[in-house]
């Protein structure tokens, strides 16, 4: 889904998730603050109020489903912030008691029906980010890079990581699967997240039905040579929390809590799986104040307030094209970046041009 409000403006929109907001490439000079956004009415940052306002009105309409919350940031001012409380008792009552399909944990955070866990997190500010924590792994590894803690290369084999698996389907292909084909979701892996989330054969939900879900992903058969398909894939960015933990001595979560949220001053949590791995491919939690700061922090070229919080050139590598992918008669560029991995783009790529990004999600 697109929508574009205002001139150079970028829109992303989340499904289930806590925000929806705007930047504009104008705001390069422009600093947000560890505490709130400044506020300003729209037209002070070049937004027609009535078309937010009819934006607004849909959303509260329930046209668009179950948005639970609206935050509209552009040259780093807050334009406009809603909030579409939802009776989350009631709607997931029957479903949460009903196992199967989204729900491999009747009382715990597995349970995608269960109000302690979904959409937020105990009744706090904290949504699910579902597979915006794919974006903000891959930004997790970019720092540890930076910092020269993530000792790995990009295009080096992944399997030296995994000595203590019995890895099954065990070919040339996959002995040539990369840091970088996990990355941009093009290892080549047999996988199908593309049936719905509440299809027991769609690939992410068997995953999360299994114990270990690392050994589960890396036991795959290929579909074809890593580097050359796109296949969105929960379950490579899973294997992701493994390496990092391998590579570093340290989670994700750990790692992104000291040298990521600390820094912006965003409060988190983050799920884990049945082996006590980071649930990267979908186990963040944060506000939606909290995930305009991320998409800031692009904005900035991985900067906050003057400090380089992310390395310059991972920011740049992550939003730039890395495989395209015709779907359905449309134009995808498959970008180097975990969760942002479709985005629907001019064709050209033009200067200028307004562009959508979109985190797909396991709910």
């Amino acid at each position: 889904m697109k929508l574009v409000i205002g001139r150079n403006a970028v829109v992303g929109v989340f499904a289930f998730a806590a925000a929806v907001f705007i930047f504009s490439p104008q705001a390069q000079s422009q600093q947000a603050s560890l505490g709130e956004w400044p506020v300003v009415k729209p037209a002070a940052v070049g937004l027609e109020a009535g078309a937010l306002a009819s934006l607004d009105a849909d959303i509260a309409a329930g046209k668009y489903g179950l948005v639970d919350s609206l935050l509209v940031i552009r040259d780093g001012k807050q334009a406009l912030a809603r909030s579409y409380p939802h009776d989350y008792e009631n709607i997931y009552a029957e479903l949460s008691r009903r196992d199967g399909p989204l729900n491999h944990d009747m009382n715990g955070p597995y349970n995608y029906f269960n109000t302690q866990f979904h959409p937020y997190y105990r009744h706090t500010s904290m949504h699910t980010m579902q597979s915006v924590s794919k974006t903000v792994t891959s930004i997790t590894i970019g720092i540890a890079m930076g910092r020269k803690e993530f000792p790995v290369d990009l295009d080096a084999p992944i399997l030296k990581y995994f000595d203590d698996y019995r890895v099954a389907n065990l070919d040339e292909r996959k002995q040539r699967i990369t840091l970088r084909n996990l990355l941009t979701m093009t290892a080549g892996f047999e996988w199908n997240e593309d049936l719905p989330y509440n299809d027991p054969k769609n690939s992410c939900d068997v995953m999360e039905a299994n114990y270990d879900w690392v050994q589960y992903v890396i036991n795959q058969p290929m579909a074809a040579e890593p580097g050359k398909v796109f296949v969105y894939s929960s379950g490579v960015t899973q294997l992701l929390s493994h390496i990092f933990k391998k590579a570093t001595g340290k989670n994700v979560d750990d790692y992104a809590a000291q040298y990521l949220f600390q820094p912006l001053g965003i409060s988190y949590h983050w799920k884990q799986t049945p082996t006590g791995l980071p649930d990267t491919e979908g186990g963040l939690y944060i506000s939606p104040a909290s995930l305009a700061k991320v998409g800031y922090l692009f904005l900035k070229n991985g900067q906050w307030q003057g400090r380089q919080i992310v390395p310059e050139d991972w920011v740049k590598n992550s939003v730039k094209s890395a495989i395209s992918v015709e779907d359905e008669g449309r134009h995808w560029d498959t970008v180097f970046n975990g969760g942002y991995n479709r985005g629907v783009t001019h064709p050209k790529n033009q200067p200028g041009q307004p562009a959508a990004w979109a985190a797909k999600s396991c709910v």
